[in-house]
């Protein structure tokens, strides 16, 4: 039985095939057609998957789209017949796309794909819900869906038991943690749904100055985490912004106009709507625990992707184990739409051992062998040598140990935003200079922003006050104690960006301003190369931890082919490149010519 599953014309269009209730790859139209966020019908995304098991559109035996787009259409409908005329602008240039794609879901999938067969749709939040809990490790959980919005739903609570859930408590449109954590990530001057995670990264830096000034204006919270937003202050409903004058008198002046520098206000805006989201969070998690009982909590939906609410949640929450899906936001709706048709509409059974879940390790994109990286490697007048595995290792270990940057290719791509390794940039976290040089000469983006570390499982307890698995970067945890470099009376009375330059723990690279870090947990299971290099590492200099950010520059997608990577590698001061057993350094290569100006091409979120 074949299914694929489809998520579209939002943002982050997504493909996932499960054959028999087993995930045999998923992709997000992205990495195909390099346009960051790709929304458009993904039919790129589709052919890989098809290519990937060996089958044909005939094969198929039912297409499901992961939302109700008639539904959807209500909302909108609804929505300006509430705000209009107010909100006509904003309808007129959302409905020449309606028109033309969204209500013609099933004339889309057949011109796309030449499908014949049977067409099926799933809600929003029931995707969610499905990715969240089906996958999971667990035969019994809680589950908490928090987004934007769906058709209506913006958050829902449910349970999962077997092959069957049901959601027993939503809220919905226009009350939205999502769109209130996207209005600050606007006000701030960042991209919504690309930028949230800017405005996370940002609110250590910042204090909590606004908290109760948002609670007192913008969000009525209740005790079992249910709220409503004062509409008052936002644009959404009826403006093509997320914000308006009120909301900015509200915060001491208007919004920060994209690619101006960064004040304090903004800090303090992001760190506050942190803190209030996580104590939502929190609320939902307590009210859930005391509902159900249950030991087990399975998160989905873009807000799941705020890793440090996530880790809150595990440390402070009632639950005793958290499984989050990896690709949390809309791109994880064709997955958890494909498994609603398997277990809920086929009703299959399902067996979890509360140990392994079923998203293998969630490295589902495309993988190339070594002939064809030689002959792409080839095409592009590269220069390399080619290393066995024993050789490999550590000599990029060694490489990593003198501070070098290593664009790291191997096995298949990752399914969701995080590169856990597959299609990683990595350095030594150990170096005081390595933020730095991987933010501004690497990656092109803001000073601020942290980088991730990759620990192997057995020794994430040693850096990390955390002793549970991490495999998605999707947990934030505090750097141990004993590995903590104590500010002088000088350095604590410093502000925002200041901070930056304070080394916080023996691991500068990873450790953030709040002494906080990303854990991504590496084990052989999942990813044996990986897991080989950080050993390798360890043997070398006592470390099994190594910087991982993802393999792309600031405005592209995470590279998808050994050309993508090569491209990038030489388009970045990144010292070394790894693609599978080719080994190849920068100041070999030919000189580069660039076709166009490719940074003015930057989608700049």
């Amino acid at each position: 039985m074949n299914i694929l599953g489809i998520s579209a014309f939002y943002h982050d269009s997504a493909a996932c095939l499960v054959q028999d209730g087993n995930i045999l790859a998923a992709a997000q139209e992205e990495r195909f057609t390099r346009k960051k966020h790709d929304f458009n019908f993904p039919k790129n995304a589709s052919d890989y998957c098809l290519r990937q098991a060996g089958l044909s559109i005939s094969d198929i035996d039912y297409v499901v789209f992961y939302d109700k787009p008639v539904l959807k259409f209500e909302r909108l409908l609804e929505t300006y017949l509430t705000t209009a005329p107010k909100g006509f602008t904003s309808y007129a240039k959302a409905l020449p796309l309606w028109l033309k794609h969204k209500l013609w879901i099933p004339d889309t999938i057949k011109t796309e794909l030449g499908y014949e067969g049977e067409i099926l749709f799933t809600e929003h939040h029931q995707s969610h819900a499905g990715s969240a809990f089906y996958p999971s490790p667990y035969q019994e959980a809680a589950i908490l869906t928090i987004d934007g919005v769906g058709e209506w739903t913006t958050n829902s609570l449910g349970i999962g038991k077997g092959n069957t859930f049901t959601i027993e408590k939503d809220i919905k449109f226009p009350h939205s943690l999502g769109l209130l954590y996207s209005a600050f990530t606007y006000f701030t001057g960042f991209k919504v749904n690309s930028g949230e995670y800017k405005v996370m990264g940002l609110a250590p830096y910042g204090e909590p100055k606004y908290v109760q000034q948002i609670y007192d204006n913008l969000i009525d919270l209740k005790e079992d985490g249910s709220f409503h937003l004062n509409l008052k202050y936002f644009n959404y409903m009826s403006g093509l912004t997320m914000t308006n004058d009120d909301f900015a008198s509200l915060f001491d002046g208007p919004r920060r106009k994209p690619e101006t520098p960064i004040s304090q206000r903004e800090m303090d805006l992001a760190r506050s709507i942190q803190e209030v989201v996580e104590e939502v969070m929190l609320r939902q998690a307590r009210y859930l625990h005391k509902e159900t009982g249950l030991d087990s909590l399975c998160l989905a939906g873009g807000v799941a992707l705020n890793c440090v609410g996530n880790g809150r949640v595990l440390r402070e929450g009632p639950f005793k184990n958290l499984w989050i899906q990896p690709a949390a936001g809309d791109a994880g709706g064709a997955l958890g739409a494909a498994l609603c048709v398997w277990y809920g509409y086929l009703d299959n059974p399902r067996e979890a051992t509360d140990k392994q879940d079923f998203q293998q390790g969630s490295y589902l994109g495309p993988s190339f062998s070594n002939d064809e990286i030689k002959a792409e490697l080839d095409s592009l007048g590269a220069k390399y040598k080619v290393l066995s595995d024993d050789q490999l290792y550590p000599e990029v270990a060694s490489l990593l140990g003198n501070e070098k940057v290593i664009g790291w290719f191997q096995g298949r791509m990752e399914f969701g935003p995080r590169a856990l390794g597959g299609r990683s940039i990595i350095g030594d976290p150990r170096s005081s200079e390595m933020q730095t040089k991987m933010n501004l000469k690497i990656k092109y983006r803001e000073s601020f922003r942290p980088f991730a570390p990759a620990v192997l499982r057995e020794d994430v307890s040693e850096y990390f006050e955390l002793d549970a698995d991490s495999p998605y970067m999707l947990l934030v945890a505090p750097v141990k104690e004993g590995r903590r470099l104590p500010m002088t009376d000088e350095q604590k009375e410093l502000f925002g960006i200041a901070k930056l330059k304070i080394p916080r723990s023996d691991l500068p690279a990873i450790t953030h301003v709040d002494y906080s870090a990303r854990v991504q947990t590496v084990t052989e299971e999942t990813n044996p190369r990986f897991t080989e290099l950080l050993r390798a590492f360890k043997a070398q200099t006592g470390c099994s931890v190594l910087v991982n950010t993802s393999f792309n520059v600031r405005g592209e997608p995470i590279v998808c082919t050994p050309k993508d990577a090569y491209t990038c590698f030489m388009r970045t001061e990144m010292d070394y490149l790894v693609v599978e057993n080719y080994l190849l350094c920068k100041e070999e290569q030919p000189k580069w010519q660039e076709k166009d100006n490719w940074r003015e091409t930057f989608e700049l979120d």
